[in-house]
């Protein structure tokens, strides 16, 4: 976070898109006794927070990995922003699917997988507004915030890139996710 904080494209860019690790790291440390998580998820919010870190510092559009993979492919546009919003579903729904399995009846049932994936999408258009709240207080200058690169259906491919991240984190880690689940104490797992 320090880094991506050293001569950020533009430091307000930069505050809005690591908003979340400033928050949730200090939330994260002093829960981590009382509500500790798995390492699945410790080892994902590590991986976003530096997606975000990255995206905060040069701005969505500009991420230099994201320029070589444009180029390297062709594309029309910086995909980061996309990767950004595929991270935007992938690792919430495993923080949505464990607070779910550890603090509500869902544990085990048929009902967790649709219900976190819902979530991830809920939280992705809630975000989508925050970002339309942003160009409509800032104008232009929310440009940088919004990386939309001149794609008038980007707030539709936002979603549906946290759609499908958040979809393939289930199938993908649910078994693993639940062994780690299993193996955290089991008084620290109920409900407080």
């Amino acid at each position: 976070m320090a880094l991506s904080a050293w001569h950020p494209h533009d430091r307000t860019t930069w505050l809005l898109e690591t908003v979340w690790v400033l928050a949730g790291l200090p939330l994260l440390v002093l829960t981590r006794r009382r509500f500790p998580l798995t390492q699945l998820l410790y080892c994902l919010l590590a991986a976003h927070a530096l997606v975000l870190a990255a995206g905060g510092h040069y701005t969505y559009a500009q991420v230099p990995l994201g320029d070589w993979v444009r180029d390297g492919l062709g594309l029309d546009r910086n995909p980061y922003d996309r990767f950004g919003h595929l991270m935007q579903g992938f690792v919430p729904a495993v923080l949505v699917r464990e607070l779910l399995t550890r603090t509500s009846p869902l544990r085990g049932s048929r009902w967790l997988a649709p219900l976190t994936v819902c979530a991830c999408l809920a939280f992705s258009a809630v975000f989508e507004m925050f970002e339309w709240a942003a160009a409509v207080i800032g104008g232009h200058a929310a440009d940088d915030f919004l990386a939309t690169q001149g794609d008038v259906w980007d707030t539709q491919w936002d979603m549906f890139c946290a759609l499908i991240g958040a979809t393939v984190s289930v199938l993908l880690l649910s078994r693993l996710h639940d062994r780690q689940l299993s193996a955290l104490p089991a008084a620290r797992t109920s409900e407080d």
